[in-house]
């Protein structure tokens, strides 16, 4: 199955975090784009939009706040893992320097949160189900690891999208046996839906 699938890694990671490569080696002969979110989200719906009209993706799948990025992409089949919907609360118990876990392109170490980056997402969490039609929860999915010791965020899609996330054992970051035998089957189950 040859797709084009849009990876949003999650807060203070990059387009190289692992689950990228991951996707790359389990949807073999797909194309896995997976580029580095700017931090500030005045800046990073506008760049994803932007990427989705002209990359024009089969899959988008959002890994953390990556998650809240795929959510907010109207229009686009989704996949929504381990995503948090109020990440406004955790950057405020995170205020000041936050060092990146994996490289960026740019060369960038680091990032800071400030009471301005965390207004701008307080913002868009006040209106991020905004628009959610039955074709967008029809083609939105989600999984939520067992054993998150980030976020817990379940319950808040099924109030929003009507169904119940897939749930798999695991921890916030997806290691490789958990993507390979929970999530991927689901993934490619959910592209061959008509």
């Amino acid at each position: 199955m040859s797709q084009r699938i849009l990876f949003i890694h999650g807060l203070a990671s990059s387009g190289k975090y692992k689950m990228a490569d991951q996707l790359r080696i389990l949807f073999k002969g797909s194309e896995v784009l997976s580029p580095d979110v700017p931090p500030e989200p005045d800046r990073a719906l506008p760049f994803l939009q932007e990427t989705c009209a002209d990359w024009q993706p089969d899959l988008i799948v959002g890994h953390s706040l990556g998650g809240f990025w795929a959510q907010k992409l109207r229009g686009w089949r989704k996949a929504l893992v381990n995503p948090t919907f109020d990440i406004s609360p955790l950057l405020r118990i995170n205020m000041g320097e936050m060092e990146y876990l994996s490289p960026r392109e740019d060369g960038a170490r680091s990032f800071i949160v400030t009471e301005e980056m965390c207004r701008g997402y307080e913002a868009l969490e006040a209106v991020e189900f905004d628009g959610l039609d039955e074709e967008e929860k029809e083609n939105t999915i989600a999984f939520f690891a067992d054993k998150d010791e980030v976020v817990r965020q379940g319950p808040v899609f099924e109030q929003h999208y009507g169904k119940p996330g897939i749930v798999y054992p695991g921890k916030h970051l997806p290691v490789y046996p958990e993507v390979k035998e929970y999530i991927v089957p689901e993934l490619i189950k959910f592209c061959n839906r008509q």
